[in-house]
């Protein structure tokens, strides 16, 4: 007889909000809709901020009914979400999803209002007002935080028209790509019969290098196919924000994305230096790779082959709920918060991950402010890889939940913070599992696949970020054709990987297949993920140094995140400053470990 499951592997989304298909959620977003319209004509009646009683009573009154509509916001857009992911063909649940896309242009007036009439005041000055009113004590830091922000906006005509431009100008660029690279289609061999399938699905990590090279050309030769149309809505995606920055007065192309990451220049230099003086260590991880695969040396396409040893091992299945059991004895392990949180999450039904056809792919997780809950998105495949991604979800919903008795405004933290809790979890998890591991194989892999994170972090994010940089730097000159912009993405690969892949080994058509670079909403979309690798990697090795205080100090950090600037939160919490190469230096200590693990795990005979 088989055992009754002890999880539920689908969510429970109707004690949130009404079924999208009745009349009580059809209520729901007609109330919000006049709300929200209601909030955006009283943030344009805004008054001067003063120390006056009648202003910082207006403005304590405003703020308390923007965070009452910015949370429905935040909810009912989880909420679509939600079940649009479950049901990827729901045509309604499509169709709601862009019913809340045609809100954001009173969000963004709201938020306009908002920045435009904090940004004359200066740090002193706000200060004083904000403790005059108990709302705005409350909301002091989200205060300063958006009046720095609005040095990136333009005067309050200008924004307004930059605002209706951009729908049809960066923003058309940035749907461009997305219509051609969706419609791209990439001939493979597949059986002895020649099929098409979407760039999505052709893969480079067979353990047979003739499909990962025939995979690579393959795609390579769709993407090449639009590398000029791509080129287009490059050039002018960053020619819009150049022209808009030049208005600005912005000394550097790199200020936005830094003031959106509430971190500053000195902090991205100190972290890229510090990778850059250490990552050559992965060069030994890289060639020893390649010699386990029987190659001289690897190639773009060689970086996710699997090792021999993974076929030895075979594939391990794992039951959803040997993956929960294994989880929660681990996290318990760290700290009985985590472990207590994630048993509620299971428990209660915030989890969907049914492995059934109609689902989106990937997964997320995401925050109901007003019910305090998260909701998790995946799909689990009864592996190990699965069950990894159960733990980074649930790091991300851990970092809600922490957060969840903050005023609404502080509950948001910033990119390059958010992927902290979820890798971290994930490393508690995978350094569990490599204690546990059965034999040297084992090891092996599971340090296989920790060292190819380190080199999308240390390497491939790197890339990014230097071909990125360059880019913007020439494009101040004039437009790039498709040619040049292939050359800038070689040489950014030879510079990260330190010219350690093959000679005929690069990519340098990237640019074109990389998403990432096409994001209009926000700049630079790469650094960050670096910084939160780094970030979770250094707490995690800070452990020993806090000893039975460690737990207490990471849910400080975590909730350090929605109220200070990143620095002032790793400082206040753990007491380092990034702008030091010390910090980074705990992190890369981490990763030349496992390389030396590594290393002699493969140099070590069998027995």
């Amino acid at each position: 007889m088989s055992k009754e499951p002890q999880f539920s592997q689908t969510w429970d989304l109707d004690s949130l909000l009404p079924h999208p298909e009745t009349d009580g959620f059809r209520a729901k977003l007609a109330t919000f809709r006049s709300d929200l319209a209601r909030v955006a004509e009283e943030s344009d009646r805004l008054p001067p901020l003063t120390r006056s009683a009648a202003s910082t009573g207006a403005w304590g009154e405003f703020l308390e009914r923007y965070a009452a509509v910015a949370a429905t916001a935040s909810d009912l857009s989880s909420f679509v979400s939600c079940h649009a992911a479950a049901e990827a063909g729901n045509k309604l649940f499509q169709q709601l999803e862009a019913t809340l896309a045609s809100f954001e242009p009173d969000k963004e007036r709201i938020a306009t209002n908002v920045e435009l009439a904090l940004r004359d005041l200066s740090p002193d000055d706000l200060g004083a007002v904000s403790g005059a009113h108990p709302t705005l004590a409350a909301n002091a830091f989200f205060l300063q935080d958006r009046r720095q922000r609005a040095a990136l906006r333009l005067p309050k005509e200008l924004e307004s028209l930059a605002a209706d431009l951009a729908v049809d100008g960066i923003h058309g660029w940035s749907r461009l790509y997305d219509r051609i690279s969706g419609a791209l289609r990439v001939r493979v061999m597949e059986r002895g019969d020649v099929v098409e399938k979407s760039p999505g699905q052709v893969s480079l990590d067979s353990p047979e290098r003739s499909v990962r090279e025939n995979n690579f050309f393959a795609a390579d030769k769709s993407w090449t196919s639009i590398a000029d149309t791509c080129a287009e809505a490059l050039n002018h995606i960053a020619g819009t924000r150049l022209a808009i920055y030049k208005r600005l007065g912005l000394t550097s192309h790199l200020d936005p994305p830094l003031r959106y990451n509430r971190m500053t220049r000195a902090t991205l230099d100190a972290m890229w230096s510090a990778v850059t003086a250490r990552k050559r260590v992965l060069l030994k991880y890289l060639a020893k790779k390649a010699q386990l695969l029987g190659l001289d040396r690897l190639a773009w396409y060689d970086l996710h082959a699997p090792l021999p040893q993974a076929a030895c091992l075979g594939e391990r299945s794992l039951s959803y709920d040997q993956a929960c059991e294994h989880v929660l004895k681990t996290f318990h392990g760290f700290s009985s918060n985590l472990g207590k949180f994630a048993e509620t999450a299971m428990t209660k039904k915030w989890l969907e991950v049914e492995n059934r056809p109609g689902k989106r792919q990937g997964g997320f997780c995401t925050w109901f402010p007003t019910a305090r809950q998260s909701r998790i998105f995946m799909t689990f495949t009864n592996s190990p890889d699965s069950m990894s991604t159960l733990a980074h979800e649930l790091g991300h919903a851990y970092h809600s939940h922490v957060l969840k008795d903050r005023p609404f405004f502080l509950q948001d933290y910033p990119m390059n913070l958010a992927e902290t809790a979820s890798t971290f979890a994930e490393a508690v998890l995978n350094e569990e599992r490599l204690k546990a591991a059965a034999s040297r194989d084992e090891q092996l892999v599971l340090l296989d696949g920790m060292l190819a994170d380190a080199v999308v972090y240390m390497m491939n994010i790197h890339t990014r970020f230097l071909f990125e940089d360059r880019f913007h730097l020439e494009r101040a000159a004039g437009e790039i054709p498709a040619a040049r912009l292939g050359e800038l993405m070689r040489a950014a690969q030879q510079d990260a990987y330190c010219d350690g892949l093959a000679a005929d080994g690069w990519n340098p058509n990237f640019w074109v297949s990389k998403l990432h670079f096409y994001i209009s909403s926000l700049p630079f979309y790469n650094f960050p993920y670096t910084f939160g690798f780094l970030l979770s990697t250094g707490v995690y090795a800070l452990a020993g140094e806090f000893g039975s205080q460690f737990a207490e100090r990471y849910e400080r950090l975590l909730l350090a995140t929605g109220s200070l600037p990143t620095e002032q939160a790793v400082q206040s919490t753990l007491g380092y400053d990034l702008t030091q190469p010390t910090f980074w230096n705990k992190s890369l200590d981490v990763v030349e470990r496992r390389v030396e693990e590594f290393l002699e795990l493969a140099n070590r005979p069998h027995s």
